[in-house]
Parts: C-alpha cells; sequence; structure tokens
C-alpha cells in the first residue's frame, strides 16, 4: 500500500449510474456533505459553478467524475470515515439533482483501520 492510494470517498455502481445520467442532463457536477439543516446530512449533487465553495471546504476525492467535498470543520468529525455514496429509493434534497429521479444519494460509512490511516488521498482545500 503506497501513501495516498486509499480512497477517502467511493461510490457505488448505482451511484455512478446516476451521476452519468445527470450529467448528461446537466453538463458537469459536484458533490457536497450537507451537514444538516433543511437536507439532513444529505450529499448533494449540483452543477460545477452553482454551489460556492469557500475557503471552509476540503476535496476529499472524486466519484464518477464528480469532486466531492464537505466543510471543514465536518471533516473533523469524518477524517477517520471512509464515504461510500450509494442510492436508495426516495426524494432528493430540495437542491440536490437528483431530486426528481425517484431516488436519492445516501452517504453510507465505515471506519479506517489503523493500517489504512497512513495511505489515504490527502483531503486538500477546496479554494
Amino acid at each position: 500500500m503506497g501513501a495516498g492510494n486509499i480512497k477517502r470517498v467511493l461510490a457505488t455502481p448505482a451511484a455512478i449510474d446516476l451521476i452519468d445520467r445527470l450529467r448528461v442532463k446537466h453538463g458537469p457536477v459536484m458533490f457536497h456533505q450537507s451537514g444538516g439543516c433543511c437536507d439532513g446530512s444529505s450529499p448533494m449533487c449540483y452543477p460545477v459553478g452553482d454551489f460556492f465553495l469557500g475557503p471552509s471546504d476540503v476535496r476529499l476525492g472524486e466519484i464518477g467524475g464528480a469532486d466531492f467535498y464537505m466543510s471543514e470543520s465536518q471533516f473533523e468529525y469524518w477524517k477517520h470515515t471512509q464515504l461510500i455514496i450509494d442510492v436508495v429509493p426516495g426524494r432528493g434534497g430540495m437542491f440536490s439533482l437528483e431530486n426528481s429521479e425517484g431516488i436519492r444519494f445516501l452517504t453510507r460509512s465505515r471506519l479506517f483501520d489503523d493500517g489504512e490511516l497512513d495511505h489515504l488521498e490527502p483531503a486538500t482545500p477546496a479554494a
């Protein structure tokens, strides 16, 4: 295992399929992990440029060719956790692109084991 080869965020084949469908409809897309409020803690999918990233956002990696971000304060709680983006039946967050698809993105997770922690892809500032 080399440094930086374990991904912080992954996506299931069903999530990749939905990302591809959304990209056909909307062009390039990106994700931001919601931290609560109106849409709970759902991964939110936006057209690139429609969600403004700030200096306190970090890039965790990419899924299906789409960059994936979360706030730095939320990352402090999740930095030892791999996010696995999946889809389930239901309506997406009110501002997320999958809202009308009949399925929504969902974040599943697992803790990294001690052997993986030294081999994670780096999380980088968004701006």
